[in-house]
């Protein structure tokens, strides 16, 4: 039997990158990695050779370097096209050398600091191309004297959260709750936490960053200007340059924070709970950050049933929390025993799913979990979505089986905040945001993979009419190549407006006013990078 699949983006660019392999990539024309590699060494001598830097087919590490920060393996299958070289950059100077080398021999660079890309454009390209690795550029300086922190796009939420606390019981910074991504992708793209109804995004809280641009130069706030300081801070990565490093101003959190998680299932009313959330998170106090997390899980039977977690963070004690939650939002039924006092470096562990009391030690070095197939989607809902609404998603989670959303709920610091002060624009007027995250260990191949983006899509086409349109905005960190890509290499400005009006509505236009400024032979570019006019 001969399955169909829709004709999607993602399959348009497989295909172009199997199409530029055998036309550009098996031609007689040899491809100039060469002349890229002799170029390296006669840049920026600084006391740092990059040879031992230069991974490329022929090293035996190279594979390890390539997957080891491959966090999407739909990704990592052998007929997506590898880089000609990795550059894992030990110094500033390797940087400056790779962007002028791959600029003089037609090179296109990818930049991986975390390898969290959703859509893996951060080390896949259909053209040849070289990785930009940065995690080697990791290092954390925290000053608690001024609260700030400079923090290298290579090093890990993880480090920067194990940094703050080894120098500070009171201190912390709005960011996400991954360990393992890197700042670099995540605050080129805005990043969003468990802080941000007090604190807002991380680019709210971002007061200066290093850049490189295409010439080679390193910048600072100063010397870059002020455009273009507000468009690395959610702009997106890979448009304007590499961001070495970014000063961040740290926030106030008390000694104690409390941290509770309750699960409800439909048996128990989920549904109406759920409803409820709608109305109560948003407009909950500052201090007070309530997740709902519904998704699909095996009970003890093996039985396929859906339910929703409802995960809190709340900036104070148990004994201030349990009445503000029992006038506010009683459908929960929130009790002292589901609640924990921990402080904040702990509550960084128990959003990260560890176990209370692990070693803080232990989030410095990681053991990756099992990498999953997965495809991902985001929503902005500005008005409550019904109730039979609701219930049909539960019906189709069920249906695809491995998935989950998050509503993470907006208001708080967020609504006050202009939506032209940074690029991400989804500010007041948002109610929640959601994540659509399907994903996948054991099927493999086109056919598994088609089925559950399909799955995947059909779940968000049904959810249209009930959240933001006219655009549909997305969230530029959940990077989704379905609401628009710039595909075979090419860079159309009115193909660039299709996902740049989502991600980054009305700061669309000033976004390419930027790229035009600091670099209009758009060196770098990306299937959804800001084009140059």
């Amino acid at each position: 039997m001969t399955m169909k699949f829709p004709n999607s983006p993602l399959l348009l660019l497989i295909l172009s990158i199997l199409s530029s392999l055998s036309v550009s990539w098996a031609t007689s024309e040899p491809v100039p990695i060469n002349g890229f590699l002799q170029c390296l060494p006669n840049q920026f001598h600084s006391g740092h050779p990059i040879f031992e830097a230069v991974y490329t087919p022929q090293n035996t590490s190279f594979r390890s370097v390539l997957m080891a920060r491959i966090k999407n393996r739909r990704f990592s299958s052998p007929t997506i096209p590898k880089p000609l070289a990795i550059v894992a950059a030990k110094h500033e100077s390797h940087v400056q050398a790779t962007i002028v080398c791959a600029k003089q021999h037609g090179l296109q660079i990818r930049i991986r600091s975390g390898g969290h890309d959703y859509e893996g454009l951060s080390y896949v390209s259909h053209v040849p191309f070289v990785v930009l690795d940065m995690f080697h550029l990791q290092s954390v300086n925290v000053s608690v004297k001024d609260e700030s922190a400079w923090v290298e796009s290579g090093a890990t939420l993880g480090k920067i959260y194990h940094k703050i606390a080894q120098k500070s019981k009171v201190h912390g910074f709005p960011a996400g709750v991954g360990p393992t991504v890197g700042a670099g992708g995540h605050f080129s793209g805005g990043g969003y936490g468990n802080l941000m109804r007090k604190y807002g995004l991380s680019i709210d809280n971002i007061v200066d960053a290093k850049l490189v641009d295409a010439d080679g130069r390193i910048l600072d706030r100063k010397s870059m200007g002020e455009d273009i300081f507000w468009a690395l801070t959610g702009g997106g990565g890979g448009s304007f340059g590499v961001v070495l490093s970014w000063k961040l101003k740290l926030v106030r959190v008390p000694e104690k924070v409390t941290v509770f998680n309750v699960t409800r299932t439909l048996e128990q009313g989920v549904t109406d709970v759920l409803y409820k959330w709608q109305f109560v998170a948003p407009v909950l106090p500052k201090d007070l950050f309530l997740r709902a997390r519904p998704e699909i899980e095996n009970n003890t039977e093996g039985k396929k049933i859906a339910e929703v977690s409802f995960i809190g963070q709340f900036l104070g004690q148990t004994h201030e929390l349990l009445p503000l939650m029992n006038k506010r939002f009683p459908e929960l039924g929130l009790r002292r025993e589901d609640c924990h006092e921990v402080s904040w470096f702990e509550s960084v562990v128990f959003w990260a799913e560890l176990p209370l009391g692990t070693p803080r030690s232990i989030y410095l070095n990681l053991k990756n979990k099992p990498i999953p197939f997965f495809k991902a989607k985001s929503d902005y809902v500005k008005k409550p979505i019904p109730k039979k609404v609701i219930e049909y998603m539960f019906k189709a989670m069920l249906e695809i089986g491995n998935i989950w959303m998050e509503w993470n709920p907006h208001g708080g610091r967020m609504s006050e905040i202009s939506s032209s002060a940074t690029p991400s624009p989804h500010r007041a007027g948002n109610l929640y945001m959601i994540q659509y995250y399907t994903s996948w260990f054991q099927d493999e191949g086109i056919e598994a993979t088609n089925s559950y983006i399909h799955l995947t899509r059909k779940l968000h086409e049904k959810m249209t009419p009930f959240v933001s349109r006219n655009p549909r905005e997305a969230f530029q960190n959940y990077r989704d190549l379905d609401i628009g890509a710039n595909l075979y290499n090419q860079s159309n400005l009115l193909t660039a407006r299709a996902y740049g009006s989502k991600y980054f509505e009305g700061n669309f236009e000033r976004l390419v006013r930027v790229k035009t400024m600091i670099d209009p032979h758009n060196f770098f570019r990306h299937e959804q990078s800001i084009p140059p006019i």
